[in-house]
């Protein structure tokens, strides 16, 4: 979904030449109409789409999926990145950029969603830590007993916390873990979903007491 032609063109002729259908939507409105009609596998993004912003469009599309969601936008400002990954998407790809980095990067997202899938799931079972529960196999997440609504990068980095409860996890292997090792952004996106799985699972965001930062390495899980 991209609001400049020329350049939607050219990123669905990329994608095609990869074997992936793809379709266009040349505004926020026929974007969701398109996308409840047809359910694709993965969205690109733009964030100035006319008639509904591309940020109205991911809010609306993270409300009824967990669909991966790549934002593609000229906006460089943080301001614009931290507002539609706290939306939901999975990660940010800012123009101009390389239509190889645009495939890499979908590749790897449309990889995940497919690990986090049925074949994943039944390897899962049910996780503790301090106030939170998390069910794998039903992929359902509960803090003193209220089930709590996650994103599918939200649940992975939940899943990986408590799989290794009290063990540093660096900024390095969470995102290979749940981006892929062939990711090619910074680690602004992880903080960003660190920031909004805390305020999910904290009592007092501001001042966590179970997902805690380890200065200069990452993140740990503790009791």
């Amino acid at each position: 979904m991209e609001d400049e032609e020329a350049l939607a063109d050219a990123v669905a002729y990329s994608l095609r030449r990869e074997g992936l259908e793809v379709g266009l939507a040349s505004d926020g409105e026929q974007a969701m109409e398109r996308f409840r009609a047809e359910r694709p596998a993965l969205v690109i993004l733009d964030l100035m789409l006319p008639k509904l912003s591309g940020l109205d469009v991911c809010r609306l599309i993270r409300s009824e999926s967990t669909v991966p969601i790549v934002i593609l936008t000229a906006k460089d400002s943080e301001a614009d990145k931290v507002a539609g990954l706290e939306l939901g998407a999975d990660d940010y790809v800012t123009k101009p950029f390389s239509m190889r980095e645009l495939v890499s990067r979908i590749r790897a997202q449309l990889r995940r969603a497919e690990m986090a899938g049925p074949a994943k799931a039944s390897t899962g079972g049910r996780l503790t830590g301090g106030p939170v529960e998390l069910d794998s196999d039903h992929h359902e997440a509960s803090v003193q007993g209220r089930v709590i609504s996650l994103t599918p990068k939200e649940f992975e980095l939940l899943e990986l916390f408590l799989a290794r409860k009290g063990r540093l996890l660096t900024r390095e292997r969470l995102i290979e873990e749940v981006w892929g090792s062939d990711y090619f952004g910074d680690t602004r996106t992880l903080d960003v979903h660190v920031k909004r799985l805390r305020q999910k699972v904290e009592e007092d965001p501001h001042h966590p007491r179970h997902i805690l930062t380890v200065r200069g390495l990452g993140y740990k899980f503790v009791d």
